[in-house]
Order: structure tokens, then sequence, then C-alpha cells
């Protein structure tokens, strides 16, 4: 063979060789994705979480693929699609002052009653998420493609876990409570609901601030009220029946700080009224029983002394009336 061929034939072999590289390398780069896409193609939720799937090949749509119910077997979803996961079971959003709430720190909601007094509501809406598979895809639609920011400034999807959950809730579900709360606070008046607000309402009665039973029944009247009228608003704001089993625990009804701080003010007076009206009423006592007891002394003189003998100290073994200083004598 002669030196030309060889080099012909060294050359085609060189070309075979870089077109099995590209062949190779164009397999591994098509190979990784569709085995990575291929094992995350099956998927299952927990107990506690159902799933929405959207497709997310490259090449499909990103609608609604199907819906995985709670506690399912491993389920194929299909190549690069997205799983948004939805608490399943009943959840609850809580408003409390103790710092335990959906919001950190202090968290009241703060209405008007009806005589214009600032009143702080906490209680806990229980509720769980409608788990048709239907309104499951609507409510996915709606609300599972954007974004809610949490109280603390993140921004985050619904289905991005506790934080996403509660800043869709924060963001959507809150305002809701807060004005069904703030209608029905303001059908009743201050002392209707807390009692001692007739303490700093132009009322010098101190029993009028004594508890009454009237402000639970009224209590349980928001309450039922409030429970009534949730389950619409929440139909009617969110865009469907997304939300099932509503149900609002009002747990407590507080006073702003400075009207807080005046009834305060104002037990104390009547506590420091009451304790002289006790230190009269001991005193006229006393002396009525001091009268009733010299009256009997002047009837009988003889019981007199013998009280007399009886407040006699110990040691005293002689009693000689008219001396001042009586006679003691050495016990034996």
């Amino acid at each position: 063979m002669s030196p030309t061929s060889v080099r012909t034939a060294t050359g085609g072999f060189r070309s075979l060789r870089r077109i099995a590289i590209l062949i190779v390398i164009a397999l591994i780069v098509v190979a990784v994705p569709t085995v990575i896409g291929a094992f995350h193609g099956f998927e299952r939720t927990s107990g506690g979480e159902v799933a929405v799937v959207r497709n997310g090949g490259l090449l499909d749509d990103n609608k609604v693929r199907q819906v995985i119910d709670p506690a399912s077997g491993v389920t194929w979803v299909g190549w690069w699609s997205q799983l948004h996961r939805y608490p399943a079971q009943q959840r609850f959003y809580t408003i409390t002052s103790v710092g335990q709430g959906e919001r950190s720190g202090v968290d009241v909601v703060t209405v008007p009653s009806s005589d214009g007094v600032n009143m702080g509501i906490e209680g806990t809406v229980y509720f769980a998420l409608n788990l048709d598979h239907a309104t499951l895809k609507s409510f996915d639609d709606r609300y599972g493609t954007r974004t809610y920011r949490s109280v603390a400034g993140g921004t985050y999807y619904p289905w991005d876990g506790d934080a996403g959950w509660s800043a869709f809730l924060d963001q959507m579900i809150r305002p809701v409570i807060d004005n069904d709360l703030r209608t029905e606070v303001n059908n009743f008046r201050c002392a209707e609901l807390v009692s001692s607000c007739t303490l700093v309402q132009n009322n010098t009665d101190p029993q009028s601030g004594l508890p009454q039973q009237g402000n639970n029944a009224n209590i349980a009247k928001i309450q039922d009220a409030v429970n009534t009228s949730l389950a619409e608003d929440f139909k009617s704001t969110l865009g469907g029946e997304f939300l099932t089993d509503i149900h609002f625990n009002l747990s407590r009804v507080t006073l702003p700080p400075e009207v807080q701080a005046a009834v305060d003010k104002a037990q104390a007076a009547f506590a420091q009224v009451s304790e002289a009206q006790a230190r009269v009423a001991s005193a006229r006592a006393e002396a009525d029983a001091n009268k009733a007891r010299q009256d009997g002394y002047n009837r009988c003189p003889t019981c007199a002394e013998i009280e007399k003998l009886k407040a006699l100290p110990q040691g005293i073994t002689v009693y000689a009336p008219g001396n001042t200083g009586g006679v003691a004598l050495p016990t034996k």
C-alpha cells in the first residue's frame, strides 16, 4: 500500500472516530435528561397531601394532567411534569395576641363596636381544601399559578410548603375573616361584649363593671353569625367552593391597651371606695356592738364585774376593786 493510500485510510478512520464520538456525546445529551425525566416521572403522595399534576415537557403544554389522591401508590405523572402539592387534611388559621397565630407577634383583628370602641377579636378558623378533582383543577388554575407575598416579605406559590400555604391564606383568606368579624361586631356595643367597658363610658356605678351573663351570649351570637357568613363569603371571594367544613371559634374579645388601662384604673378606684366603705361598715358595727354590750352591763352590774375578772391578765391572784395596782402574790 502506498503512503498516499495509508494517509487516506488513516484520515478516514479519524473521521469515523470523530463522528462516533459526536454520536456518543449526542446520545449522552439526550439520554441523561431522558433518564432523569423518566426517574422523576413516578410520584406519590403522603396521607396528608393531594397533588395536582401539570404537564411540563419541552414540547408539551402546561395544562393540568391529573390529580393524585392522598396516600397514593407510585403513579406515572409523565415526562418532566410538575406536582403542586396541597394539604389534604383539616387546616386552621389562628388569630391570637400571644404570638402563636399565623402572623408572628401580636395578631388580633381590630374592629369597632357600634359605639365606636375598637375591639380586639381572637379566634381560629377551621377548614379543609375541597378534594373533588374538578374543583382542585380549577383551584390550581386560579391560585396555583401565581405567587403570594408572606408577612415576612418572601413570595411563594401556595404549594410551596407551609410558607406558601400560609402566604396564600394571609392574602386571600384573612381579609374575608376580617370583614365578616367587622360586620358582626358592629352590631353590638362595647359593654355588650366586654362588661368592664361600662367603667369608662360615663358610668359611675361600680356594680356595672361586674361580669354579665349576656356577654357570653352575645359572643356566641357573633360566632354563629360568622360561621354562617364565612362559607358564602369564601365561595364568592375565591370564585368557587374551594374550602369545606368551615368553622369559626371565637376565643377572646379584648379592649385596646389604652382603654384597658383606663378600665384597670377605674376598677382600682372602685376597689379603694369599696375598701373604705368596708372599713366604715366595720367601725359602725363595732360601735353598735360596744353600745349593746354597755347597755347590758348597765342592766346587770354583776355581769360587768364578771367580765372584768375574765379580762385580768395571768399571774394576778388577788383582785382589789378600787386599788388601781391590785396585789400580786408570788405563786408557789
